[in-house]
């Protein structure tokens, strides 16, 4: 069958456009393998919750009610392949199955690059944290480390420091005098040794090593990873690419729209701010213009 839209990516953004469409009673075909971002996360940052939710819990209620909806296909596959067929598109499975729709919206999020030091990663989401302006709070008058990965991790630790005391490691890289005055003027304590490795019990921290041999206690990590698109399947069908200092993202204008006609991209992948909550606001607002376009277009049509 051709379906009104294929959705390429079944997190936060690609299931409340699922959501959206299938309620205005349009046929939707969404593929997802369900190792979201988040997946490694003990909270869903940015969004109303009890506080026995995480994001798996969350999301599998959000994939529950699209599932229950009768226009809706969700298939536990990758798209490997789209192809532009004059006014169709294309998807090509993992399976080999060939999927048309009139309508793409590439959901399929971004994945981190973390940094390669022994003890990171198996913490990440849990005592290292990407995000100051969600879990600062938690942390308020506690002391907080924040690693420097990125250019934007001296911002990280002047916000952390509205509410803790912040400890900003360089790990072995420099810092100019503007921006060392700027720290210290917020009381940031500036670390220069290069960091071995973290320790802790389980996916807790409980201390961080330095190079030269200083075991400090550390509680929590903070950094902003670079990231890499999931997909290539935006590039391939010609989609505008943006790059940033922390990655590369589509370009979309303000329905979601990518430089393709009627290409949309929703969530991670369009945005430099990683949040679950914008997330679901960039799927309704992409769902509510294909919706329309489907539409006007046909009516258009109809009565030309």
């Amino acid at each position: 069958m051709q379906y009104d839209t294929i959705i390429v990516g079944g997190s936060f953004a690609g299931l409340t456009a699922a959501r959206y469409l299938a309620r205005a009673r349009r046929h939707v075909c969404v593929l997802d393998l369900g190792d979201p971002r988040h997946r490694f996360s003990a909270q869903p940052t940015g969004m109303w919750r009890r506080d026995d939710d995480n994001p798996h819990s969350v999301l599998q209620s959000l994939w529950d009610e699209v599932a229950t909806y009768p226009t809706v296909t969700l298939l536990a596959e990758a798209a490997v392949k789209v192809q532009a067929q004059q006014e169709d598109f294309v998807v090509t499975n993992w399976s080999g199955e060939h999927i048309a729709g009139r309508r793409l919206l590439l959901a399929f999020g971004v994945s981190d690059n973390l940094p390669d030091i022994p003890g990171l990663a198996e913490r990440w989401g849990v005592s290292v944290l990407p995000c100051p302006d969600f879990h600062g709070f938690n942390y308020d008058r506690k002391p907080v480390g924040v690693l420097n990965a990125s250019p934007r991790s001296p911002e990280q630790a002047m916000l952390l420091s509205e509410w803790c005391p912040t400890t900003l490691y360089l790990d072995g890289s420099g810092c100019d005098a503007s921006m060392r005055e700027a720290l210290e003027r917020r009381k940031i304590r500036i670390e220069a040794a290069p960091v071995r490795r973290l320790a802790g019990d389980g996916c807790n921290l409980a201390r961080i090593y330095l190079a030269d041999n200083q075991v400090q206690p550390l509680d929590t990590l903070f950094l902003t990873a670079c990231h890499q698109l999931n997909s290539s399947i935006a590039e391939e069908l010609g989609c505008a690419i943006e790059t940033g200092p922390l990655g590369q993202t589509i370009a979309v204008n303000g329905q979601h729209m990518t430089s393709i006609r009627h290409v949309y991209a929703a969530g991670d992948i369009c945005r430099k701010t990683a949040n679950m909550t914008l997330a679901c606001a960039d799927g309704m607002t992409a769902a509510m213009a294909i919706h329309h376009s489907l539409v006007f277009e046909t009516n258009a049509t109809e009565f030309a």
